[in-house]
């Protein structure tokens, strides 16, 4: 366990004290805590039935303080055969708010308590936004949320009804994580793009699916990804266990994005170390339509790093899979059925065979984009969707 707190550290590689509210370097780039040692099978919680369970790999003070919590984590893990390919669905639609951002937001959260942070400002329209707002709402924190003026009621519903205070802002989605980060000098910004603490929640994902799998590293994780926080989380939490002597192996990442929004396939095809400044069209994926991720350096480096790729998915391949899902009693939103036409096409290029022990994780439930689906059944499966690229 750890006994000495480790510090936070930017691109420039200056460190920070991890106790104290930071939300991004002097240097304006992102924040990262200095690698932690992991934990084994024996320092599991066994008689708490969350992900802090796995408390014990969080960085101190979170490993031995008091969590803000919804009984997050401890998802299923279905198997599921498509083409002669078994795949395990890692179903995060049953975290509390229904996508795997509770598990960052939940520990994100009870460190801003811990830091004393009264009133924090977030910038989503979508699983972001409800997740801040409900973890708020269970610690005491006032919430401020930030949504694009165009963004449908039927998606902040969920944060008003938590009581978070949800202002509209003309512009698109990117200027409206622009207008927050200018607005970060008057409120502590708690966006679940840029907080480190964010991403040592997800990681306990890692350490889920291990457990899972009796204690084994899968040969290969496939996720969707718009700013890129599975695949960190999945990178930092396999890499812990791999330093702890748990695993032998670091599995792949392979990612997945809509064809209309893929800035990190097209720098892995094109052998970027960033994303490039681009316009890209509209997705019903919006989960994943993020056109410049905070972290893309990073995220492209871990996919390298285990051996993955990312592929592209066609937009008229998402409302079938979505179909496809529901007909295995699986409901989930197109930005999660992604992972199946990705499947198909990675088994295609000869990056995934039936030998592999592959593990998709599921990133949100249908009920999140029923406006999004209905708009689609009625269109068809070409139809438009009303979405602009940016940060969920």
């Amino acid at each position: 366990m750890n006994t000495v707190g480790p510090s936070l550290v930017d691109r420039s590689g200056h460190r920070y004290p991890a106790d104290q509210p930071r939300w991004r370097g002097d240097d304006g780039s992102p924040l990262v805590f200095e690698a932690l040692p992991g934990i084994g099978r024996e320092q599991i919680d066994t008689a708490v039935n969350s992900q802090w369970r796995y408390r014990a790999a969080l960085p101190n003070p979170l490993a031995h303080i008091e969590p803000v919590t919804l009984g997050e984590g401890r998802t299923p893990l279905i198997t599921r055969t498509f083409d002669g390919i078994d795949v395990g669905l890692k179903v995060e639609s049953m975290n509390p708010t229904g996508s795997f951002k509770d598990r960052g937001v939940a520990v994100m959260t009870t460190a801003l308590r811990q830091q004393g942070i009264g009133r924090a400002l977030e910038d989503s329209s979508g699983n972001g936004g409800s997740s801040v707002a409900a973890y708020c709402a269970a610690a005491g924190i006032e919430a401020h949320i930030l949504v694009p003026a165009a963004t449908s009621p039927n998606k902040i519903v969920q944060s008003r009804l938590h009581g978070a205070n949800i202002e509209l802002v003309s512009g698109t989605r990117q200027e409206v994580a622009d207008e927050a980060v200018r607005r970060a000098e008057t409120c502590f910004y708690a966006s679940h793009n840029w907080h480190p603490y964010f991403l040592q929640g997800i990681k306990l994902i890692a350490y889920e699916i291990w457990e899972d799998l009796g204690f084994r590293a899968p040969t290969a994780v496939l996720v969707p990804a718009g700013a890129g926080s599975l695949v960190l989380g999945c990178a930092v939490g396999f890499g812990e266990l791999y330093r702890a002597g748990e695993i032998d192996r670091m599995p792949r990442i392979l990612v997945s994005q809509p064809q209309n929004c893929c800035p990190l396939v097209t720098a892995i095809e094109q052998g970027h170390d960033e994303v490039a400044e681009q316009q890209w069209s509209t997705t019903l994926a919006e989960g994943t339509a993020i056109a410049k991720p905070v972290r893309d350096r990073e995220v492209l480096q871990a996919i390298r790093d285990t051996g993955g790729t990312a592929v592209a998915v066609p937009e008229d391949e998402l409302l079938p899979a979505v179909g496809e899902f529901a007909r295995t009693g699986l409901f989930v939103e197109p930005t999660s059925a992604q992972v199946l036409p990705a499947l198909r096409r990675l088994r295609a290029a000869g990056e995934l065979n039936a030998a592999d022990t592959i593990v998709a994780v599921l990133t949100g439930s249908g009920l999140k984009a029923s406006h999004l689906l209905t708009q689609g059944s009625s269109a068809g499966e070409g139809g438009r969707w009303s979405h602009t690229a940016g940060p969920s």
